[in-house]
């Protein structure tokens, strides 16, 4: 007996990378459901009918945040487990996350391919997400080329960064609609959410097919409609309100979906405001929201107590609901502690994921790991499992410093690093590397072999230069690479963002550090998320105005309500910025 299609495909990407076993694509039991999520299985297998969907999930990514989002809509889910599934289903999603190539193997292999094929010609009702639009076209460039479905014409090409455009495209940009279709009723020019670095170009013979055009250094399809076939290059179970009433209008279209606030209409990438909660244990054993003063979680009071800023999932939550274009959670103790064994923070993300319908990322902990009865487990299964309790994208920190250090030293990709690994199977997109640097003045840029930057302040002897050493360990450790060095680094490596951080700024409320931000940022063609120091509104705006950032996250100024996320948009606004409201 075959196993199901999920471990299948799981399997098969890990395999591709790995010559040794791993539990990656062991497929979760279905009905199983964590404790405090509220009450049913994730999903059902249900007979046919009106309120069941069929969800081809091969088993590469996080696909748990489109099965949530179904079933936020009242939608129950049957799961595809062999070719007749698919041509016997009433509507069928296909939430492609991955590598292009990886894909279709896995849909060969499985004679996933011709019934998708089929049930396309004969104009069932389908829904593509992501690569799962890309797969309809004829080939991608994506380590190939490699063939796809052939059912649209077209090529899936990478985006140019030749011309300093950031690639991956992530974060919110703007739907411009091209033909009526009732799958994007009241979306024109709204914001929903990307994140891929391959797109398909409009063209003559795939031109009857396009309902959207988005534009990122050139207008790219972001979604295609003909009869009942449809499928986006966004996420729309990440695109909040709007992307809830895209997937309603394709679950019930004779309804009218669910409803989207009116909104001014945009026509641009915008500017992410991210909210991070630090989680860890406090001295009792409970899983709380803390917050650091220069890494530093304990009160500065007698009890030395861990600060407790309030439950994850209630804050992720509210965050959503406030407005944060992502919100990402840092397991701060995460680098001490063996993270599959991490049941409670595991345990957040699945139950977040419930709740929150942006971009959830996690870091902490990511690495090779042996346990205490001798069984290795590899960064790959790590961040496997983070996929499938909810995360989107995964946040690497220590590790990516010794694998920077490594290649630096030698110049030669292995391929054995986490940031290697990970991002080969899930796509540079799904890997963020954390760095955590600290401010090192010197009086002359030759003072040390590292990237200098002459800053705004001068140092305390009058120095007018620094560079930004890098540490490990959650700040503890300091390692001999420049900040400027390892960004460049993990960009070659695979990295798809940077979180930017800064020792010195943390917890201070005195603003991002502007001059390393505009270092990083113009430095590498990835995105830069700005962290550290925010404490008003206008800090926001002066990162954004004064450096190349993509996104800035807080953290304190929001546990603490001394500045609300919405009062960070409406103030961006005002100033000119583009920002999701």
């Amino acid at each position: 007996m075959q196993p199901p299609l999920q471990a299948q495909g799981a399997m098969a990407i890990v395999a591709a990378i790995l010559t040794v076993p791993c539990s990656a694509g062991r497929r979760p039991k279905r009905s199983s459901q964590p404790r405090g999520c509220g009450s049913g299985s994730l999903s059902v297998r249900a007979s046919s009918g009106a309120n069941t969907v069929t969800l081809l999930d091969y088993g590469a990514g996080n696909v748990r945040s489109v099965r949530n989002a179904i079933r936020h809509l009242g939608f129950g889910i049957r799961d595809v487990e062999s070719p007749e599934d698919i041509l016997a289903a009433e509507r069928l999603v296909f939430p492609g996350v991955g590598a292009f190539g990886s894909a279709m193997d896995v849909l060969n292999s499985t004679g996933m391919a011709d019934a998708l094929r089929e049930y396309i010609q004969r104009d069932r009702p389908f829904l593509g997400i992501c690569l799962g639009l890309q797969l309809l076209f004829d080939s991608s460039e994506e380590n190939g080329p490699v063939s796809g479905l052939g059912v649209i014409p077209g090529v899936v090409r990478r985006f140019d960064s030749s011309n300093g455009l950031i690639v991956p495209h992530i974060g919110w940009n703007a739907l411009q609609i091209t033909k009526d279709t009732p799958l994007l009723h009241g979306a024109d020019g709204q914001h929903v959410y990307f994140v891929h670095s391959y797109h398909v170009l409009p063209s003559d013979a795939n031109r009857d097919w396009i309902s959207s055009i988005c534009n990122y250094g050139d207008s790219f399809i972001s979604s295609i409609s003909m009869g009942n076939v449809q499928a986006v290059q966004f996420h729309p179970e990440k695109s909040g309100a709007t992307g809830l009433s895209i997937l309603k209008n394709f679950l019930s279209p004779i309804s009218s979906g669910t409803k989207v606030p009116t909104r001014r209409k945009t026509s641009k990438l915008a500017k992410r405001v991210i909210a991070c909660l630090d989680v860890r244990s406090n001295d009792k054993g409970d899983l709380v929201v803390t917050k650091g003063d220069q890494y530093n979680v304990r009160d500065h009071t007698s009890s030395k107590e861990v600060r407790n800023l309030g439950k994850p999932v209630d804050l992720a939550s509210q965050y959503y609901i406030d407005g944060a274009d992502e919100v990402s959670f840092l397991n701060i103790t995460g680098f001490r502690d063996f993270p599959l064994g991490d049941l409670p923070m595991l345990e957040v993300l699945r139950c977040a994921s419930e709740k929150v319908f942006v971009p959830l990322t996690v870091g902490g902990g990511i690495r090779d790991f042996t346990d205490a009865n001798g069984r290795s487990y590899s960064s790959l299964e790590v961040a496997s499992e983070y996929f499938r309790s909810g995360a989107d994208k995964i946040s690497i920190g220590s590790d990516a410093v010794y694998a920077a250090e490594a290649f630096l030293q030698t110049g030669v990709k292995t391929g054995k690093s986490s940031l290697e690994q990970i991002s080969r199977v899930y796509g540079n997109q799904a890997v963020v590397v954390s760095i955590d640097p600290r401010r090192v003045y010197v009086k002359s840029q030759e003072d040390v072999p590292f990237k200098t930057v002459k800053v705004s302040t001068k140092g305390p002897s009058g120095e007018e230069y620094a560079w930004y050493q890098c540490t490990v360990n959650g700040g503890r450790d300091n390692r001999p690479i420049g900040a400027y060095e390892l960004a460049k680094a993990v960009e070659e490596l695979g990295a798809g963002e940077i979180l930017l951080n800064c020792i010195d700024c943390d917890g201070q409320g005195c603003g991002f550090d502007i001059d390393l931000v505009k270092m990083v940022s113009d430095a590498v063609t990835i995105p830069v998320i700005a962290s550290s120091g925010a404490g008003a509104v206008q800090h926001f705006s002066e990162v954004f105005e004064k450096t190349n950032a993509s996104a800035a996250l807080a953290a304190g100024i929001f546990h603490r309500k001394e500045v609300p996320i919405l009062a960070v948009k409406e103030h961006l606004v005002n100033a000119g910025v583009e920002v999701r409201l």
